[in-house]
């Protein structure tokens, strides 16, 4: 994997995001896969985006396995050493409601682990690219999951974690700030513009590959909620909670989560 292979990933989750937007202005259909409680939404730019991915991605890497959201899942993935895990919008309610922040989310695992990994921004047209021993860019500049951190450690929450109150634990010990995509928010970590971030309920993989590969690519730390590195590409889906931080704030922010975050089964 090289500079050249990560350009032709990159090029392909643009022209992803190009497409959703253009859905965007034209109007989409919106149904939910909960309809009684309304919740989970799936739009007709999912649908097109995810298809569009899996037809171009599969063409860049024939051999890969295929996990995404929207695309029923197969066993025969867990043969394979190489797998795409793709969310084709990340984030859907911040689109549907037209809030730009929700993302295209596209990582590629080796093995487990995750070598690579895209997330474009298609309202704010931000595209983070990174992989392992290559390194990680924003729109072709470099980034470095580093930052000087100020009077108390800023940290980057999903609006619903914070309406729950499960940020309440860190008033006055943490700056939270409120973004929607959890592949957003490990891209902007990964960039610097946060000290971390953290979702302590379950994430399917496919929230979270790509961010994590982005973070570990510009040089932070990243663990699950039962501090262990994360393998992809598994029977289950759902991991337990992530945790991601700056070098410089990961110790502290690890100290403040066992101090501060309720326990949980």
């Amino acid at each position: 994997m090289d500079q050249a292979w990560l350009d032709g990933l990159g090029e392909i989750v643009q022209q992803a995001a190009r497409l959703v937007e253009d859905i965007a202005r034209r109007g989409f259909d919106t149904q939910f896969k909960n309809p009684e409680a309304r919740r989970d939404p799936v739009t007709t730019a999912d649908l097109a985006c995810d298809a569009f991915l899996k037809e171009r991605l599969t063409a860049l890497l024939p051999e890969a396995g295929w996990l995404s959201e929207e695309t029923k899942d197969r066993p025969d993935r867990l043969d394979k050493r190489w797998v795409w895990i793709v969310d084709p919008i990340d984030g859907t309610r911040e689109f549907v409601r037209r809030i730009p922040e929700y993302a295209i989310s596209v990582a590629l695992a080796q093995d487990g682990e995750p070598v690579a990994g895209a997330v474009v921004n298609p309202a704010t047209g931000e595209l983070f690219l990174g992989a392992a021993g290559v390194g990680a860019w924003r729109n072709g500049q470099p980034i470095r999951c580093s930052r000087e951190r100020g009077e108390r450690l800023v940290v980057l929450g999903s609006r619903s974690e914070m309406k729950r109150g499960e940020f309440e634990p860190f008033e006055g010990v943490l700056e939270v700030r409120a973004v929607g995509s959890i592949a957003y928010k490990l891209a902007l970590v990964a960039a610097g513009e946060a000290d971390g971030t953290f979702s302590l309920g379950p994430k399917h993989e496919w929230d979270v590959a790509a961010g994590v590969a982005l973070v570990l690519a510009a040089g932070g730390r990243v663990h699950d909620g039962a501090r262990r590195p994360f393998r992809f590409n598994q029977p289950d889906t759902l991991t337990r909670g992530i945790v991601a931080a700056t070098r410089e704030a990961y110790g502290e922010l690890a100290q403040l989560l066992e101090r501060h975050a309720p326990r949980r089964a």
